[in-house]
């Protein structure tokens, strides 16, 4: 869903060559492995850094790197070159590389619901309402698609809902007025803008149709799992437990990412890792699990909205095995 550009791409791979981001010297040497984030870092991407900040990279043998992407496109093409290990990848951009004929592969569940949703003014207080009012979206394909699905889910005429780009600032367009309503993320946009003027409403896409989607997912291609299953299988060990401390010790994991990212808002990482930690666990109580169940009916849901021409192939699109492996059981 996002694509904001972030760093330049020559920072990344200077960053992903040089920079090290284990918890401290070892006696034994590690491999070293590169993960690229969706974004900039933010709540979401808490149990990363505490997989970081207390060794579970390293307790795996591994010293991990985790470096942001000038975009989100960025990740699939440091993935598909192999200057980069793993990514964190929205999911529809997991399905729209695949039908490119990339052979990209989602191994663990980041969250285990959407993200993404529509936030209204205070005036407007369901999607039904929305026909015959302005939203604005990203011009990111997906955003279109979580607009209609939402608006038709509730009843309401997607068709009728004027739609006009405004980037990345929904946040800036919604308090001046400028759209009645516009696509964001409710864990990020929406915790702000709760924030700084109580009374938007948050209309999430699961709860008007979608199905409970992981929104983000730790992809890496096929080729790398099949020469090198044993990496990814640490690596998702170390990330299995770092959001488990993000599940258990939000408060310490918080101050992990703000240790490790420069320039946070601790008041604001402690809201929206409050906002977004329920979703780090499925409903049977794992973390990262990949439900292929579900999958299936997002792969109908994405080629319903037209994100994709056709349902991608689950099996083939996700590998749960190994985050099956880590037979990790968290509670909420």
């Amino acid at each position: 869903m996002r694509c904001q550009p972030l760093l330049p791409l020559a920072a990344v791979l200077l960053v992903a060559a040089l920079a090290g981001c284990g918890s401290g010297a070892s006696p034994h040497p590690h491999r070293g492995a590169t993960l690229v984030l969706d974004f900039t870092p933010n709540a979401v991407h808490a149990g990363i850094y505490s997989a970081l900040a207390r060794g579970y990279d390293r307790d795996e043998g591994v010293a991990l790197r985790v470096v942001a992407p000038s975009a989100s496109t960025d990740s699939v093409k440091l993935l598909e070159s192999g200057r980069a290990n793993f990514a964190i990848l929205d999911i529809h951009d997991l399905a729209i590389a695949r039908e490119r004929g990339e052979d990209i592969v989602g191994i663990m569940a980041i969250v285990e619901r959407p993200l993404a949703s529509v936030i209204a003014v205070p005036g407007i207080r369901s999607p039904r309402e929305l026909p015959g009012h302005t939203a604005g979206v990203t011009g990111v394909p997906s955003d279109s698609a979580v607009l209609r699905s939402i608006v038709s889910g509730s009843g309401g005429d997607a068709a009728a809902v004027k739609q006009v780009t405004i980037g990345f600032d929904a946040v800036p367009a919604l308090l001046s007025g400028r759209v009645g309503a516009a696509t964001a993320f409710w864990n990020d946009e929406g915790v702000t803008l709760q924030r700084r003027r109580p009374g938007f409403h948050v209309f999430r896409v699961d709860e008007y149709g979608a199905p409970a989607y992981p929104e983000l997912v730790l992809a890496a291609t096929r080729a790398s799992l099949s020469s090198d299953p044993n990496l990814a299988h640490a690596i998702v060990r170390a990330l299995v437990r770092g959001y488990g401390v993000a599940l258990h010790d939000p408060k310490g994991s918080a101050a992990d990412l703000e240790r490790r990212v420069t320039g946070l808002d601790p008041v604001l990482v402690a809201a929206e890792l409050g906002a977004v930690r329920p979703a780090f666990v499925a409903p049977d109580g794992h973390v990262g699990e990949l439900v292929l169940r579900t999958l299936r009916a997002w792969a109908s849901w994405e080629a319903r909205f037209g994100i994709v021409a056709r349902p991608p192939d689950v099996l083939r699109t996700f590998d749960p095995r190994f985050v099956a492996a880590t037979a990790s059981r968290v509670g909420s």
